[in-house]
């Protein structure tokens, strides 16, 4: 085997190698459904069997591969593409990367140049390999022509099919004549394997990262991730596979019908409500209750600040507490507004007008605020907005949020927000864990600016310690400008807060 300290260039194919699974279908899918709509991607599920069928029988992987990638992206807005490829695809990406794979690709990134061969459109794979396996590293695959900023659907360079002289060629192509060799090619399991992929043959060394038949392959573990995967995209939880994704498509009606009888449990007595939702498979636990309702004849009402996780966290916090709690808002839908069971107040993101508007809510009654200003699936805590700590009014109590849900994220930037809860609700079986921690003093309403920013980060750090959460400095407008690439008050974002 080759000294890793003096390679100068390394090349791997992504689907098998880099990836531990070798089928494309899943992203393909995935571009169908967030970029195209429901209907685009019921007609991939539909259409795939028939081409791997064809496939088969004519001894082709160019026919599947073709075919999904009209049925994905023909007539779609580059952008649109552009965007799922960077907000959604990269969290599937990660968990099904190789550990001995990415190790092998790493340890190579001083020696000099890195190439990742892939069956997929570039446009696909490269954001995800530029942000996670280095800048340096060039994607080598098919380019996706485009007529009038949209997709024709064909490939405008010839694809890399899987064992075939494509890859060879592709590779060659972006090596150029005067350099037609590469020092490593990594690959899976004996050297001699047919099924390897051609661009082996122009490489010196053969280096397989993993051999199925002697170990399991392994995936690359969170906390060895380059950088944290904080922010993503897309209302599927699960990687799509067909059968998987078939499920959920005969899931939808039952899920839909389960989503109105659960919306409507919010408008009946707090009691009754938890045991119907019980019934209906929504899990709904709360702790440290005790207290909670504050001291007899106490003049203002509790300010209660929430970790936000999707557009109900208000509604569950007001069930466990068996009491209506007002929720503060930025540009929530109508369609929201109209099924809140609790009053809603909107802010304006003016901080004087705000600071106004929330402190005449507490002197009328319990409020609940979000800080972060925004959701966050993954388990990071973006930073506290310090207006709550300074309209508190002595103390302010911090919430532990936690929910979830096998099928279907309850939150979502690009798509439409105003479905939030109806998709969360569709889940077979959704959780939430509400947990009261502590009260906090504030020191009074009005404080400096520094003290409010203590408490802020004070009453972050409690919920992160609570949860197992890491704390972050990242922002509402962090998360927006990396999916969508605004920062969250554009007026194609209908509900800026979620």
């Amino acid at each position: 085997m080759a000294d890793s300290h003096r390679c100068t260039s390394v090349a791997a194919e992504l689907e098998g190698t880099l990836f531990i699974s070798g089928s494309l279908f899943p992203y393909f899918l995935l571009v169908a459904l967030e970029a195209g709509g429901p209907l685009r991607a019921a007609a991939l599920l539909a259409a795939y069997p028939l081409a791997a069928l064809l496939g088969a029988a004519f001894s082709s992987d160019d026919l599947p591969l073709l075919a999904m990638t009209f049925l994905s992206t023909a007539g779609l807005a580059a952008g649109d593409v552009a965007a799922v490829a960077r907000a959604t695809l990269p969290r599937f990406f990660l968990a099904d990367l190789r550990r001995s794979a990415f190790r092998a690709m790493t340890a190579a990134r001083h020696g000099g140049e890195r190439y990742v061969v892939t069956r997929l459109p570039r446009l696909m794979a490269e954001p995800f390999v530029r942000e996670y396996l280095g800048a340096d590293v060039r994607v080598v695959g098919a380019e996706l022509r485009v007529v009038g900023g949209r997709f024709s659907g064909t490939m405008a360079s010839p694809g890399v099919a899987a064992g075939g002289d494509r890859s060879l060629g592709a590779l060659l192509a972006v090596l150029g004549r005067d350099r037609p060799i590469v020092d490593v090619g990594l690959c899976t399991g004996a050297a001699g394997d047919r099924r390897q992929p051609a661009f082996l043959q122009v490489c010196q060394e053969r280096r397989a990262v993993s051999a199925p038949e002697k170990s399991q392959a392994t995936p690359l573990p969170r906390s060895e991730y380059p950088r944290p995967l904080v922010f993503h995209d897309g209302r599927l939880v699960r990687r799509p596979e067909p059968l998987a994704f078939l499920a959920i498509l005969l899931w939808v009606p039952l899920g839909v019908v389960l989503s109105v009888m659960r919306l409507l449990l919010g408008f009946l007595p707090h009691g009754a409500g938890l045991l119907i939702a019980a019934a209906t498979g929504f899990r709904i636990r709360g702790g440290g209750l005790t207290g909670a309702t504050g001291p007899a004849g106490r003049r203002r009402g509790t300010l209660f600040a929430c970790n936000h996780q999707t557009l109900m966290d208000p509604v569950i916090l007001s069930t466990v507490l068996r009491r209506k709690v007002t929720a503060v808002t930025y540009s929530l839908a109508g369609f929201s507004e109209l099924i809140a069971p609790i009053p809603t107040v909107r802010l304006t993101r003016d901080r004087p007008r705000d600071s106004r508007i929330m402190r005449s809510e507490l002197e009328q009654g319990d409020l609940v605020v979000c800080p972060e200003g925004t959701t966050c699936r993954e388990p990071y805590l973006l930073r506290f907005s310090p207006l709550f700590a300074e309209i508190a009014g002595g103390e302010v109590t911090p919430v532990a949020v936690r929910a979830g849900g096998a099928m279907f994220h309850g939150s979502t930037v690009r798509g439409h927000k105003w479905l939030d809860s109806v998709f969360f609700l569709m889940n077979p079986a959704p959780w939430y864990e509400i947990r009261l921690l502590a009260p906090v003093p504030t020191g009074g309403g009005g404080g400096a600016s520094s003290s409010s920013r203590d408490v802020a980060n004070g009453v972050q750090r409690m919920i992160g310690d609570e949860l197992g959460f890491e704390c972050t400095e990242l922002t509402r407008r962090d998360k927006y400008r990396m999916i969508a690439g605004h920062d969250g008050v554009d007026a194609r974002s209908p509900s800026s807060s979620s």
